[in-house]
């Protein structure tokens, strides 16, 4: 894609949009930022309006699109549905996310990893293990880096490692990823996608532009995934932690291994994983697939697996105080799936700490689990109350809500006892209180370590 003297519009003004505006006028294009934000909340106008770009704040202008833009470039989390968007549309002008601009300028070729759960671990441990075999990653996307602003530096020898939400991948056109990998699918962000074929299809779009030359890992566990292999174009490679696969990564009596056309090779005992909690036996099977895939050696993955601990806000320990009671943060878990995900990954019942922004769904799957894993809950947010209900349909009787997090660790503090865990796995997204979930995480171990 040639950008130079195209009219774009870049809507929203977060680290994306700014990083995306900054390339795109280095190469020749006419860029006007929007943001529907307060003027005292678009940080980086200034530095943009310095460089000459024009930056629109405080809503979206009616005439903002016109026959005469070129493409649009929203940030990932902005909804269809707006008016900009909509009248984009309707001319039939492209709408992409910086995802797809990275791709257009990347001499790098991508590993692009995707999933409902379990993304930023994956993406994390497939970076370790390429930059322990010295083959320069250069670990991007959702999970925290701009992934244009990374491809925009990056060359031919070196490798993006990309972390892709939904509402990035359904945001691209041409992006081909040389391995894609798909880790899971489970309901997730269906009050953005509107329905679950929709988010499914977002997801699909990772293998969309495939060839026989590329490489998609699928996890042959997952029924939605097992779902998408009649449309892929490309190699495939399996990985299960049930069964035996034809081509790719599976557990068999503990022992992991992997198989192509030629040999089948032990890694090693799941016991030995550094990474504990049967979700990241899933993680890990995703990563070897997708590394060996690249070419790297059996013991060097075999290595990194035994140290690797894991990524912050991901069931990370944070403490375990005077009196015995031991606390993790497992703010990332930003769905009910996650969160049952980490109450299985402790054998006693656990004291829990949950809530966030309400996107309209019933947390009903939660009882179950609820009734076997918490033996307290504490809730906070937008969501205190559906969760407070399904925990008394669960039998739980030690269920309060509180305003915040600091107020939820000084409660937990003085109602456990010794040999307690108490866990941070929201089950809901932070936005409703928090900027992200970082933040969410970050406060939670603050509160923690004040105790």
């Amino acid at each position: 894609m040639n950008f130079r003297d195209k009219q774009i519009i870049v809507l929203g003004l977060a680290k994306s949009g700014t990083a995306v505006a900054k390339i795109l006028q280095k190469l020749g294009a006419k860029v006007i930022v929007n943001d529907a934000k307060p003027e005292e909340q678009c940080k980086g106008k200034n530095e943009l309006e310095s460089l000459g770009i024009k930056v629109i704040c405080g809503s979206h202008p009616d005439d903002l699109i016109s026959y005469e833009t070129d493409l649009v470039i929203k940030n990932p989390g902005i909804p269809y549905h707006i008016p900009p968007i909509q009248t984009a549309l309707s001319l039939q002008i492209p709408v992409i996310t910086e995802v797809e601009v990275a791709y257009q300028l990347s001499k790098a070729p991508f590993i692009g990893i995707t999933g409902s759960n379990g993304k930023t671990t994956t993406t994390t441990l497939i970076g370790e293990i390429i930059e322990q075999a010295g083959l320069n990653p250069i670990v991007a996307g959702n999970i925290g880096t701009v992934v244009s602003e990374q491809a925009f530096l990056a060359n031919e020898n070196q490798v993006l490692v990309t972390e892709l939400s939904s509402f990035q991948l359904k945001g691209t056109q041409s992006f081909r990823p040389k391995i894609g990998v798909i880790i899971n699918i489970y309901p997730a962000h269906l009050d953005y996608h509107k329905s679950m074929e929709d988010y499914i299809l977002s997801k699909a779009k990772l293998f969309q532009n495939q060839t026989p030359e590329d490489y998609a890992v699928l996890n042959v566990d997952c029924e939605e995934c097992v779902k998408l292999i009649p449309s892929i174009k490309s190699q495939i490679f399996q990985f299960s932690k049930k069964y035996e696969v034809e081509r790719g990564t599976y557990v068999s009596k503990g022992i992991i291994y992997w198989k192509d056309q030629e040999r089948t090779e032990s890694i090693l005992p799941v016991s030995e994983l550094s990474l504990k909690g049967e979700h990241n036996v899933e993680n890990v099977l995703a990563a070897i697939t997708a590394t060996r895939l690249y070419g790297v050696d059996v013991e060097i993955i075999r290595e990194v697996l035994r140290d690797f601990k894991g990524v912050e806000h991901r069931l990370e320990f944070v403490r375990t105080t005077p009196n015995q009671v031991t606390y993790y943060n497992d703010s990332k878990a930003t769905n009910p799936t996650a969160t049952i995900t980490a109450l299985k990954s402790f054998p006693q019942k656990v004291i829990l700490i949950a809530g966030g922004l309400d996107r309209g769904i019933d947390f009903h799957e939660l009882i179950e689990p609820f009734e076997q894993h918490v033996k307290e809950l504490i809730t906070f947010g937008q969501t205190a109350e559906k969760l407070s209900k399904v925990a008394k349909l669960a039998g739980l009787d030690r269920i309060y809500t509180v305003d915040n997090v600091d107020s939820a660790v000084e409660l937990a503090a003085r109602t456990a006892i010794s040999g307690d865990v108490v866990l941070l796995s929201p089950a809901c997204a932070s936005w409703d209180m928090f900027s992200s979930f970082e933040e969410r995480g970050r406060m939670f171990k603050e509160a923690v370590h004040k105790i």
